[in-house]
């Protein structure tokens, strides 16, 4: 089993990345786990909303395995505390042993193709965050929920 974070667009905020690399880095002592970043569209000044989302969805959907279990970081998805995304990770990881994806979606969210595709959806925070910030806060949680996993001292209640 290995965990994928897919993203739309790459982390172009120096600081953000330098974070994202550190929870990367971290993450790989627990799991199999990589970041992939689809390229934003170009032109997407001359398009609508809808067609952005209708075009990021294809990309993202070509980028997963039949076989991947899909969950989008979405603003509707289940807010889980720091104790509850641990133990709900315990449980997917001990159950089906799929691959996980966890997709962030672009600036407008997702098409209904890739709502359609996922197997849940997660939400951080009742607050909305950038697209770049998200990828480095989910990273220390996934890594946050890892040591809570193993009972390491990174995670105090």
């Amino acid at each position: 089993m290995k965990i994928t974070l897919l993203t739309v667009g790459k982390t172009d905020i120096r600081w953000v990345r330098e974070g994202l690399e550190i929870y990367i880095s971290r993450l790989k002592h627990y799991i199999p786990f990589s970041l992939t970043e689809i390229p934003e569209l170009k032109n997407a000044s001359s398009l609508s909303k809808d067609q952005i989302k209708a075009r990021e969805g294809e990309l993202i959907l070509k980028s997963i395995k039949p076989s991947d279990e899909v969950i989008l970081l979405d603003e509707h998805g289940k807010e889980y505390t720091s104790m509850e995304w641990a133990r709900n990770m315990e449980k997917r990881m001990s159950g089906s042993g799929r691959d996980m994806v966890f997709v962030i979606g672009g600036a407008y969210g997702f098409s209904d193709d890739v709502y359609s595709r996922c197997d849940g959806k997660v939400s951080l925070s009742k607050m909305t965050f950038s697209h770049q910030m998200v990828r480095t806060i989910f990273a220390e949680q996934l890594y946050r929920a890892f040591t809570i996993i193993r009972g390491e001292p990174y995670h105090h209640e």
